[in-house]
């Protein structure tokens, strides 16, 4: 059985990055979100909004020309960026590569995309990290053809156990101890983080590293809390250097969130009362550092 390593408030407050009050805009997260559709407009946007509110100083938000109005109408907050296609091509993928303001520390990519080929996706993955940009691959990135892009690599996926099946060709399991053995083999197979998403919230790496953490609410199952959740590990993977903390800081704020939200709606609860609720859950853990640079 493999040793899971204990996610406890203590190991919560020891990683989350203090900031700096000399810090200027860009030292405390740069993070691009690539996704949409025309069905899906509401999924790269939940993944920005959730970036900011965990403290992220720039999020660009990339979306298909046809739901661009939409985003920008949303909120004054937003940077979008449209791109020329209306799925992901490897001409928009390159397009949008060399038009952004500012080289991202990580992008979040999948979640409500439609892909034209794999061939593109792939092509955005590799000039991402090529220019040093960490990935955090969810929904619609989660392709078998990907894996061979992001293999030893520092790269996150954030499967549910159907996109799991898809990207791995096997079942996660059922038992506790079924889903922690596949998720944190698939992790050492392959050398990449895995945050499985699910009843049991299992984070796995590279190393061999494993942690679990309950789901704090049936009401999660509501669209939307794993984009909420692919912005949060975003965020904070693009101030903390560790794929494994970030995951797991990641699951556990996203978690908390839900938890008084479940307080204050029960079962009624939608994926945006997560982003509400997110600085209430964050705040205690909030920390700045006067030392010199």
């Amino acid at each position: 059985m493999t040793e899971l390593f204990p996610i406890t408030e203590n190991y919560v407050k020891n990683h989350v990055k203090a900031r700096h009050d000399n810090s200027k805009k860009g030292d405390n997260g740069i993070v691009l979100v690539v996704g949409g559709s025309s069905l899906y407009h509401g999924a790269p946007l939940l993944a920005s909004l959730t970036a900011l509110r965990a403290g992220a100083d720039l999020v660009y938000t990339a979306v298909p020309r046809i739901i661009i109005n939409a985003i920008r109408s949303y909120s004054p907050n937003i940077i979008a960026l449209p791109m020329t296609d209306n799925s992901l091509t490897i001409g928009s993928a390159n397009r949008l590569v060399k038009g952004l303001p500012k080289i991202p520390h990580t992008a979040t990519i999948g979640m409500g995309m439609t892909i034209s080929k794999a061939e593109a996706l792939n092509s955005l993955v590799k000039k991402l990290k090529e220019n040093g940009t960490r990935l955090v691959l969810d929904a619609s990135a989660l392709i078998p053809r990907i894996i061979t892009e992001i293999t030893e690599t520092d790269t996150i996926i954030t499967p549910h156990p159907g996109e799991f099946k898809r990207i791995f060709n096997e079942e996660v399991g059922i038992s506790k101890s079924e889903i922690v053995s596949s998720v944190s083999r698939m992790a050492t197979r392959y050398k990449i983080t895995i945050i499985l998403k699910g009843w049991l919230n299992v984070i796995a790496d590279h190393s061999g590293k494993v942690a679990t953490i309950k789901r704090s609410t049936p009401a999660m199952t509501v669209g939307g809390t794993g984009d909420v959740l692919a912005g949060l590990v975003a965020a904070l993977y693009s101030k903390i250097n560790s794929a494994f903390d970030a995951s797991a800081l990641g699951i556990y704020f996203n978690g908390l969130a839900a938890h008084v939200a479940f307080e204050q709606v029960g079962l009624h609860m939608v994926a945006t009362d997560l982003i509400e609720n997110l600085p209430k859950v964050m705040m205690p853990f909030d920390k700045i550092s006067t030392d010199k640079i």
